[in-house]
């Protein structure tokens, strides 16, 4: 579930909860709004941690040319901890 949809879904459940005021025989509207604000906030989550990312930087000398000042930098991006290098 993507961040939108977590947002879409917590508008739907308000919406349902707190400005719907229709009864349905078997069925509570305001419990189906709660249980959608729930889903869209553990969506919401899920999809904030998937987006998270590990930066490092790591800046190693030319090994052509031992006496030059100058360094490669190199940008590592990994999406999660436990993913291997690339």
């Amino acid at each position: 579930m993507t961040i939108a949809g977590g947002i879409i879904l917590i508008m739907l459940g308000a919406i349902l909860t707190w400005a719907v005021e229709f009864d349905l025989a078997g069925l509570d509207i305001n419990v189906i709004g709660v249980v959608l604000m729930i889903g869209g906030l553990a969506g919401l989550l899920f999809g904030l941690y998937r987006m998270h990312v590990t930066r490092r930087v790591i800046q190693q000398p030319i090994p052509e040319d031992p006496h030059a000042r100058r360094t490669t930098t190199v940008y590592e991006e990994r999406r999660r901890i436990d993913e291997p290098p690339l």
